[in-house]
Formats: structure tokens, sequence, C-alpha cells
């Protein structure tokens, strides 16, 4: 079993889908271990995004990000990771394919609705990050 981080980001949660995504999750054959709604503040959202911060949309993403709430979950599932991604679908929703969540839920390149981790230490990195003991 292979675990990775799920972000529902505050433009998802203001409209409303985050059920329709958790459902989604569900429907995938992802196990949700771990979730939580939060509302990050600034500097959770600049240790968590620490990674960018040398990056031209760093201070954009913080403020998106501790703008509302979000809903965190540890997913897991054989392949978690590529699966989360598929199912998240491109960061520009444009691009995404059809009955992934960013092209369902996502207004934007910005406002992508989803976060997901890319690889299995980012993966371990962000889980802890919110999900001390796990």
């Amino acid at each position: 079993m292979e675990r990775t981080l799920a972000i529902i980001k505050p433009d998802a949660v203001s409209k409303k889908n985050a059920g329709k995504i958790i459902d989604m999750i569900e429907e995938n054959g992802f196990n949700i271990v771990r979730m939580q709604k939060l509302t990050m503040a600034e500097d959770h959202g600049k240790a968590f995004y620490a990674v960018h911060k040398e990056r031209p949309f760093f201070g954009e993403l913080v403020e998106f990000i501790s703008s509302g709430p979000v809903v965190v979950m540890a997913l897991e599932k054989d392949g978690a990771i590529k699966a989360w991604r598929d199912l998240m679908g491109a960061t520009n929703p444009a691009e995404a394919a059809d009955g992934t969540i960013r092209k369902l839920y996502a207004e934007s390149i910005g406002k992508n609705a989803v976060h997901g981790s890319d690889a299995p230490e980012t993966a371990a990195q962000e889980i802890r990050f919110f999900f001390h003991d796990l």
C-alpha cells in the first residue's frame, strides 16, 4: 500500500465541492486514512510550499492556500500517488481529461481545486506536515 497527501483547496471548498471530490476519491478505491478540515495560517502555507519560495508565484500560492478552509487527507491505495494525480487531472483545467477533478471543479491554473504529492518522498514529508503520527 502506498500513501499520498491530498488537499481540497479553498476554491473547491468554498463552492461546496468537497463532498463531491471525497465521493470521487472513495469511488476510485482510495482509503481515507486521515482527514481534517482546517484553515492554514500564512506561515503554515509558507512552510508547506517552501519548495517554491524562489518562484515568482510563491506569494500568490501562499495567499490562496491560506484564503479559506481546506480539507487535508492522507490517502492509501496501491499506486496511490499516480492514481491520485491521474484522478486530479492536469494542473490547467482546460487541458485536464474529462471526468477528472480539475476538469469538473477547477477554475484556473491557480485555482485548481486540489493538491497531490508528486513522489514517495514528497508524500511522506507532506503527510507528516499535517498528520505527525502517520
